[in-house]
């Protein structure tokens, strides 16, 4: 769901887990983000997008591996 900051949401919450990668909203109203740092920061990171800011309704996180890690420094937001 747009509208609601879940882009900068997930920036603060990828921040908080020491996550790298990015986040963008869609054409649709979903959001679809890329992610890497070690097991137990993307898993929590999952389960913070999962919950969502206030405000927002999350319906599904579906969750791919990737191929390869790129090398991210930092999590932004695309638009």
């Amino acid at each position: 769901m747009q509208g609601v900051g879940f882009r900068y949401f997930a920036r603060w919450l990828a921040s908080e887990e020491g996550v790298r990668g990015w986040v963008r909203n869609l054409p649709d109203g979903r959001v679809e983000a890329q992610a890497a740092g070690n097991p137990d920061s993307l898993a929590g990171f999952r389960d913070g997008l999962a919950a969502g800011p206030p405000g927002s309704r999350v319906d599904e996180v579906a969750e791919e591996r990737m191929g390869s890690t790129p090398d991210w420094k930092s999590f932004e937001i695309v638009f």
